[in-house]
């Protein structure tokens, strides 16, 4: 059930379903609870998170008076790369989304998580959406990266590849692992700010770690409800823009014919850093796992 926040009801969204953050509106307990989270996964995300994510965190002053207000966040990220950030509702439709990424817009809903239960999630907050993505977009190449993921989500419209795009987004932005000369790190959204699988995805021998292939990631399922049953992994930022920064068309043209990985599948031809032992989803998983969205 999508959260209703009264906030957002009494708005009427613009015709690209974007709505007024009202900042203002926010209550002190509201704050807190970013505050509270804020703490948590700063404890949480030492020696595993990507290097960049703190230098954005840094950038943006994220944790300066509770719950940031977009208006002074978007000074800020429209110097550094031309970003911004935009309230909608909530979930929007795909046009709507990739429309706002290709014109530099990140999207982020208002309403934030109930502070009793800190790890669920019906649908991505703004502590997901704000600390989890928008640090990556003070740094010019994951900057340049997302919006070239717009201009090619807008494009599979025309091939009816939404769901490949969704997979690629899912396992690079949401879910992706990077390595760096300190050992592997966190750079996707859905990992950092969750504080049970920031530990999983690095530390846990369940999941396989397998090196990033665009048409590998976009022929492979997920799980939409639990802890990834296999986690990506790239060399650098650098990595992701030169494998999205071409005409997709051939690609698109070429998926339907191809056959689907299930979330736990190795394929011949994989770079395997870790094969998995599949402990945690044989095992039935977390019931009612909604952590990381």
């Amino acid at each position: 059930m999508p959260v209703q926040d009264p906030v957002v009801a009494e708005q009427t969204p613009a015709e690209d379903m974007t709505i007024d953050q009202k900042w203002d509106r926010y209550s002190s307990e509201e704050h807190a609870i970013w505050t509270t989270l804020y703490k948590r996964q700063m404890e949480v995300l030492k020696g595993r998170a990507a290097d960049e994510h703190f230098k954005g965190l840094e950038l943006l002053n994220l944790n300066e008076g509770g719950i940031p207000d977009f208006r002074r966040v978007n000074e800020k990220l429209e110097k550094l790369t031309g970003w911004t950030v935009v309230t909608v509702p909530g979930l929007i439709g795909e046009k709507e989304f990739y429309d706002h990424l290709a014109n530099r817009r990140f999207v982020s809903g208002r309403f934030i998580r109930d502070g009793h239960k800190l790890d669920y999630l019906p649908e991505p907050d703004i502590f997901h959406d704000v600390f989890g993505h928008v640090p990556l977009l003070t740094q010019p190449v994951f900057a340049d990266y997302m919006q070239a993921y717009g201009k090619g989500g807008l494009r599979s419209l025309e091939f009816d590849t939404i769901t490949n795009m969704a997979r690629l987004y899912w396992y690079t932005v949401e879910f992706g692992l990077i390595n760096t000369p300190e050992g592997r790190r966190i750079y996707g959204a859905g990992i950092v700010s969750s504080k049970a699988e920031s530990i999983f995805s690095l530390e846990a021998q369940s999941p396989n770690r397998i090196h990033f292939d665009l048409e590998r990631v976009m022929r492979t399922d997920y799980r939409y409800d639990d802890f990834q049953q296999t986690y990506f992994v790239i060399d650098s930022y650098d990595e992701l823009m030169e494998a999205t920064y071409q005409d997709f068309a051939p690609l698109y043209e070429r998926l339907p014919n191809l056959s689907e990985y299930k979330p736990s599948d190795v394929a011949e031809g994989d770079k395997v850093y870790s094969r998995g032992s599949q402990e945690y989803a044989m095992k039935g998983g977390l019931i009612g796992h909604a952590e990381a969205v």
